[in-house]
C-alpha cells in the first residue's frame, strides 16, 4: 500500500499474549472532562506505583488534550519516577512525553522518544501501544517507513488490530497533501475497508470515506465522490454530535455535486 521502496522494519518475535490498551476503553474523544473523571477513579484503584504512573500518564494525555502542557508535564513526572523499569508504564511514559513534545518543541524533538516507546512497548509485548507510537512516530517524522513498521505490528497481532485504519489513513493525507491522488486514494480505501471491519469509532471509519471521496475529486472523479460524502453527511446528522470535521464534510460535499453538475 505505501508507495515508496521497501523499507527495513524491525524483527519482532513472539506471539499475541496481551491484550489491547486496558485503559483505552476509558476514553471518550468527545467528553474530556467524563474521561478525565473515569481516569481520576481509575488512578484511586491501581495497587502499584507502575499502575499508577500508566493512569498518570493518561491524565497527563487529556491535558494536553486541553492545551495544558505544563500541568501534562508535571504529571509525567510524577509518572516517571514511579514507573520504575515496568516495559509498558515506561512505553507510556515516553509515548505522552513524545506527545508533549511535539506540541512544545516540535517533531524532531519528539521522534527519539516516540521512537524509544515503540521500542519499549514492543519489547513488553505491548502491541497496542506499540502500534500507537508507530502512528505517532509517522506524523512527527519518516511517514512511510514508520507506517510500514506500524502495519507490520497491526497486521501480525490482534491486539494492534485497531490502529490499521488510523495508519493509512494518515498516509493517505500525506499523499494526498503532495498530490499524490491515487496513491491517497488506495490508501484511503484500504483505510476504510479496515475500520468498516473494525467497527468501533464511527467518526473515523466516516473520516476515511470522506478521504476516498476528495481524492475521487481530486482525480477529477466527482460522481463517484457524490454517494460516498452523502452518505457521511447523513452519518453526521443522524449521529446528533457536530463534531469538528463535520462542516467540512458538507463543504466538500458541495464542491463534489458542484463539478458533477457541471459535467452534465
Amino acid at each position: 500500500m505505501v508507495s515508496s521502496a521497501a523499507v527495513a522494519t524491525p524483527r519482532i518475535v513472539g506471539s499475541d499474549v496481551s491484550g489491547e490498551d486496558r485503559l483505552r476503553p476509558l476514553i471518550d474523544p468527545f467528553d474530556l472532562d467524563a474521561t478525565e473523571e473515569r481516569f481520576r477513579t481509575a488512578l484511586e484503584a491501581e495497587t502499584t506505583d507502575a499502575g499508577r504512573a500508566e493512569v498518570l500518564t493518561q491524565l497527563a494525555r487529556m491535558q494536553l488534550a486541553r492545551g495544558r502542557f505544563d500541568a501534562a508535564q508535571s504529571l509525567l513526572g510524577e509518572a516517571d519516577r514511579l514507573a520504575g523499569d515496568t516495559g509498558v508504564a515506561r512505553a507510556r511514559v515516553l509515548l505522552e512525553g513524545g506527545r508533549v513534545t511535539r506540541k512544545t518543541q516540535g517533531d524532531a524533538a519528539a521522534v527519539p522518544l516516540l521512537v524509544r516507546a515503540y521500542d519499549e512497548a514492543l519489547a513488553a509485548g505491548e502491541y497496542f501501544i506499540a502500534a500507537d507510537a508507530a502512528h505517532s512516530c509517522a506524523l512527527a517524522g519518516d511517514m512511510v517507513l514508520w507506517t510500514e513498521r506500524g502495519l507490520e505490528v497491526a497486521e501480525r497481532f490482534e491486539a494492534a488490530a485497531y490502529w490499521k485504519g488510523t495508519l493509512l489513513e494518515n498516509l493517505g493525507e500525506w499523499q494526498y497533501d503532495r498530490a499524490e491522488y491515487e496513491d491517497s486514494l488506495a490508501s484511503f480505501r484500504a483505510s476504510l475497508e479496515a475500520r468498516e471491519q473494525d467497527g468501533r469509532n464511527p467518526e473515523l471509519r466516516e473520516y476515511s470515506r470522506f478521504g476516498v471521496a476528495r481524492a475521487l475529486r481530486a482525480l477529477g472523479r466527482p460522481r463517484e465522490a457524490v454517494p460516498l460524502l452523502e452518505q457521511t453527511v447523513e452519518w453526521v446528522e443522524a449521529s446528533g454530535r457536530e463534531w469538528s470535521e463535520a462542516q467540512l464534510f458538507r463543504e466538500e460535499l458541495a464542491a463534489a455535486s458542484g463539478m458533477a453538475g457541471s459535467d452534465d
